[in-house]
């Protein structure tokens, strides 16, 4: 039987929020070299997947955080998810931006939270976890007590692990990498020639350079 992590994995790679390409790689932001790109925010556009999030990000919510009082979400992809995770909840809700705005009130976190809540973060994709832990940051500046965080998607790298242990910030995510791995040559996205390739990117992602 199937579990959520894998199902989840492959509704993404169905409607090309996640793709995959080991021999022509993609260039991320970073300059990094990568066999795989993520958009979850194509998400949104389907339905049948929105409600899949909404549903099983609340349940992960409750099982794990049962003191959840309040929802954050990661601007800017997390904002739609976490709206609508909180409107399940019916908690209150706000986003948190990557930098403050630069006019008006100048706000880093869009919303109304008490402080002293406690707080569960959404986000959207953690590859190395740093724009997601300055989410954690600003919320606990303002006075919240972030329990913890869930997300749509994780690459599992040994760095975003440190990082979160480091900031003392329990994540939970709906699928992973491995899932993924699994989901992509069970419905024949990558063939069994793909795999180390991208099991070798993941270990080590700033160094990895295409096959030839």
């Amino acid at each position: 039987m199937k579990n959520v992590a894998r199902i989840f994995a492959e509704k993404l790679l169905k409607i090309s929020a996640i793709k995959l390409q080991p021999d022509m790689p993609f260039v991320w932001a970073s300059g990094w070299n990568s066999p795989i790109y993520t958009d979850n925010r194509r998400t949104l556009s389907f339905p049948d997947v929105r409600t899949f999030i909404k549903i099983e990000l609340t349940r992960l919510i409750l099982e794990k955080f049962p003191q959840v009082e309040c929802v954050a979400g990661v601007a800017t992809g997390a904002i739609a998810q976490g709206a609508l995770v909180a409107d399940e909840l019916d908690l209150p809700y706000a986003y948190v931006r990557s930098t403050p705005k630069d006019h008006g009130l100048e706000n880093l976190i869009e919303g109304d939270l008490r402080s002293g809540s406690k707080v569960v973060v959404v986000e959207d994709l953690v590859s190395t976890g740093k724009s997601s832990l300055k989410a954690v940051e600003a919320l606990r500046n303002a006075g919240c007590e972030v329990v913890g965080m869930v997300a749509l998607f994780t690459y599992g790298f040994p760095e975003a692990e440190a990082n979160f242990e480091d900031a003392g910030v329990e994540l939970h995510t709906l699928s992973d990498y491995n899932n993924m791995l699994e989901a992509a040559l069970a419905t024949r996205f990558i063939t069994e020639s793909d795999i180390e390739t991208l099991r070798r990117w993941r270990v080590d992602p700033a160094n990895w350079t295409p096959r030839r």
